[in-house]
Formats: C-alpha cells, sequence, structure tokens
C-alpha cells in the first residue's frame, strides 16, 4: 500500500471554549493508503491532552510506511495489529491508519462499513450539538442558532455554571447535557447535579478530572444525574475499572485507535454494564463519517465535530437538526470536496 499524509487546519465558525481554553483553529492530519487502484482515507485530530500532536502523528505514520509496502490490506485486523506495534503508544495516528483501512476495505468489496459489521442505521440515535463556553448573552444567542436541534450539549466549567444553564432553559425546550471536561471538585459536582437535575439536565460529563477517577464512586452514589467518563475512558483497557464510578463513557475513534478500538471499547464497557455515547474531536466530516458508521451501537451521539467548522475539506455524513443522514458511498462513505488538494 503506498502512504500519503498531509496536514490541514480546520477553522472554526465561532472560538470554541471549554474549561482547559480555546481554540479558533485545530490542526488536523489526513491519511491516504492506495492499493489496486484503491484509496481509503483516514483522519487524525490529534490532542496533546492524549499525548498527540500533528509532529507526533507525522511522525508515526512514517514508522508504519515499511509495514504498509508490503502489506496485504485485505485481512486487515492483522495488519492493524501490526501497525499498532509500530505507532502506539500514540492512538491518533493508529485512528487515521485504522480509518484508511476500513474506508479502503469497503470500497474493495463495494460496501459501506456499517454493512459490512451488520448495523442497522435505523438504531442510530439523534446527535447533540455542542455550545461552548462563552459569554451568557453569546451561550444564549448559540442556544438560539441551534434551536432546530433537539439535544444540546453545553460545556461548562465556569463560575456561574447553574445560573448559565437556566438561561439557557429559558429559551430552548431541548434535551440539555453538560460537560465540564473535568473542571469541578467532589463536592461542586454533587451540589450542581441536583440544580442542573432542577433545570432538566439528563446527565453530565467527566465532572472531575480524570487523575481523581478514585472519587467518582462517591460523586456517583450521590449525583442527581447520571455521570458519562470521556477523558477518564480512554480504550478498552482502562475502561472495566469505570464501572462502578460512572454510569457511561464517551468513545472517541482519534482516542482508542479507530474503529476496531472502538468496537473493543464499546464490547469491554457493555459487559462492565456502562452506557455507551460515541463522541467526536473538532474534526472533519471524514472523522464523522466514520463514526457515523458504528453510531447504531450507541446510546448516545455527540458528532458534531465538523459542522463547527467553516472549511470542512470532506463530505460525507449529514447532520440535519440532529439526525443523522448516513453517506451514500462505501467504505467510510466520505470523499474529498472538489477543489481540495489532497
Amino acid at each position: 500500500m503506498r502512504l500519503r499524509a498531509w496536514s490541514f487546519d480546520l477553522r472554526l465558525r465561532h472560538t470554541f471554549t471549554i474549561s482547559r481554553g480555546s481554540r479558533d483553529v485545530v490542526p488536523t492530519v489526513f491519511v491516504s493508503l492506495e492499493d489496486e487502484g484503491i484509496e481509503g482515507f483516514g483522519e487524525a485530530s490529534p490532542s496533546a491532552y492524549y499525548g498527540s500532536t500533528p509532529q507526533s502523528v507525522l511522525a508515526s505514520l512514517e514508522k508504519a510506511r515499511r509495514i504498509l509496502e508490503s502489506a496485504d490490506p485485505v485481512p486487515y485486523s492483522a495488519l492493524i495489529d501490526d501497525l499498532e506495534a509500530v505507532v502506539a503508544p500514540d492512538m491518533a495516528a493508529l485512528a487515521a491508519l485504522d480509518l484508511a483501512l476500513h474506508d479502503w476495505v469497503g470500497k474493495r468489496f463495494g460496501q459501506p462499513l456499517h454493512r459490512l459489521l451488520g448495523l442497522d442505521p435505523a438504531r442510530m440515535p439523534c446527535t447533540s450539538f455542542t455550545i461552548g463556553m462563552d459569554t451568557l448573552p453569546r451561550m444564549v444567542e448559540k442556544a438560539r442558532e441551534a434551536a432546530a436541534f433537539p439535544i444540546l450539549k453545553v460545556k461548562v466549567g465556569g463560575p456561574g455554571d447553574v445560573e448559565m444553564v437556566r438561561a439557557l432553559r429559558e429559551v430552548t425546550d431541548a434535551v440539555i447535557r453538560v460537560d465540564a471536561n473535568g473542571a469541578w471538585t467532589a463536592r461542586e459536582a454533587i451540589e450542581k447535579s441536583r440544580a442542573l437535575k432542577d433545570l432538566g439536565v439528563e446527565f453530565m460529563e467527566q465532572p472531575l478530572p480524570r487523575e481523581r477517577n478514585a472519587e467518582m464512586a462517591g460523586v456517583r452514589s450521590a449525583s442527581a444525574l447520571p455521570v458519562y467518563a470521556d477523558e477518564s475512558a480512554v480504550t478498552a483497557q482502562n475502561t472495566g475499572e469505570l464501572a462502578g464510578r460512572f454510569d457511561g463513557i464517551v468513545v472517541k475513534l482519534v482516542k482508542c485507535g479507530g474503529i476496531r478500538g472502538a468496537l473493543r471499547q464499546i464490547e469491554t464497557a457493555r459487559a462492565a454494564g456502562l452506557k455507551i455515547m460515541i463522541g467526536c474531536m473538532i474534526e472533519s466530516s471524514l472523522s464523522i463519517s466514520a463514526a457515523a458508521q458504528i453510531g447504531p451501537l450507541a446510546d448516545h451521539l455527540d458528532i458534531d465535530g465538523a459542522i463547527l467548522t467553516v472549511n470542512d475539506p470532506f463530505s460525507g455524513a449529514r447532520i440535519v437538526d440532529g439526525r443523522v443522514e448516513m453517506p451514500e458511498g462505501n467504505g467510510l462513505g466520505a470523499a474529498p470536496r472538489a477543489g481540495q488538494t489532497t
């Protein structure tokens, strides 16, 4: 297989702020694997929080080149094993390669990935729309802009979280979920959960930093809301230990190494009695299309990353008023937009 990789800056429609900081531009890395005249595409939206940067991803991909040059891509599971041994622990690089291989195999056999996996798109949940932290008037304005979405995910973790959600509740009847990105203490999480439940919040995501997982059993026991792990739930290897501390986990392809890693993490979580939300980073429609292919396995979806950008270089799965419309193509179903250099 022939490997190409290139970096690309995704520009955001609005400054995106969470409790750890703000961004206007998100660098991502795209991968192409070509063989038999078929080209499979993959993507990694690396995060320094998880130990990956665009530079580290590109360097890891170079390590994979030698294996790919002589590889037979059809038995792709064994090939992913070989690639993981070379690029680990860089899960973002592995995710890009994994997505490209799944895309290639689907195109090779003329089927979308969800059909190869035996999944039914009709079982796909609606996705939430994310509202980043901002001034109260701007957050209210963003909620009004997202009026067509039945579910809102609201970033919290600053002063006045409850008051902000109360203001949003006055302008929307949508389901609200909150995500603190680890910004709260155990006491704050418990106290705020009670007030947020009164405002109709469905659940809260990652209330405490992942370094304080040991405290989460007490938080979960006392919380008025279910709690989901994101930063604390990275791969299948650490998912089992979250049982009893969280009610569910957030699976992201770039965290767990791609489609195969996500399937393993979902299986582990189900065995542990945990619910599943498939999420995303800020990323293009290529990664969103990949997440949509396994979306029927989830209880909840949060795959709005591409619609938060203004220069998405791929087309694929579409989000229409919260509904995920599957792409028509084979493999992941995504394709470079006309005029984009790949």
